[in-house]
């Protein structure tokens, strides 16, 4: 088994840049007893806001997926950050909300969202599996059309 969340990460086929700062007057993560809360990570590339817009308007379903995937990624780096890179110090994941900014007419959040999901179950396995839930809004910061926050089981190793 691969003892870094970057390594188990890479053999997934899948980056993580490093984890970002607060953009504001909050904290990227709070631990709470053996829980770990992670603020809403938006879809980054190169450390830049990316997939602008809505889904139901200019972002269409795939990119939407891919969107939350690079959120889920950006919760990733948090986790990384949180745990100094130990993957066996993650026990589960909790939670995810998954916010996609969509018009009024869009009904496909859930899938959208299962980008977010898939990333969390392929470097995690089992205890990437969670609870979720996925919601429209009008807007989402800087314009992206997902962002991801998490709540994180971690172990008293």
């Amino acid at each position: 088994m691969t003892s870094s969340i970057t390594a188990r990460a890479a053999s997934a086929g899948l980056t993580l840049d490093p984890a970002t700062g607060p953009a504001a007057n909050y904290v990227p993560f709070v631990r709470e007893g053996n829980l770990l809360y992670i603020s809403g990570q938006i879809s980054r590339y190169n450390g830049q806001p990316a997939y602008l817009g809505r889904l139901g308007d200019n972002i269409s379903d795939d990119e939407g997926t891919r969107a939350a995937r690079q959120s889920a990624l950006g919760v990733v780096a948090q986790i990384v950050a949180a745990t100094g890179d130990r993957l066996d110090r993650v026990a589960q994941v909790v939670r995810l909300n998954v916010f996609i900014a969509s018009t009024a007419e869009f009904s496909g959040q859930s899938a959208v969202a299962n980008g977010a999901s898939d990333v969390m179950v392929q470097i995690f396995g089992e205890a990437g599996r969670h609870a979720r839930s996925a919601v429209g809004v009008a807007s989402l910061p800087a314009g992206v059309a997902v962002e991801v926050e998490a709540v994180i089981a971690l172990t008293d190793a």
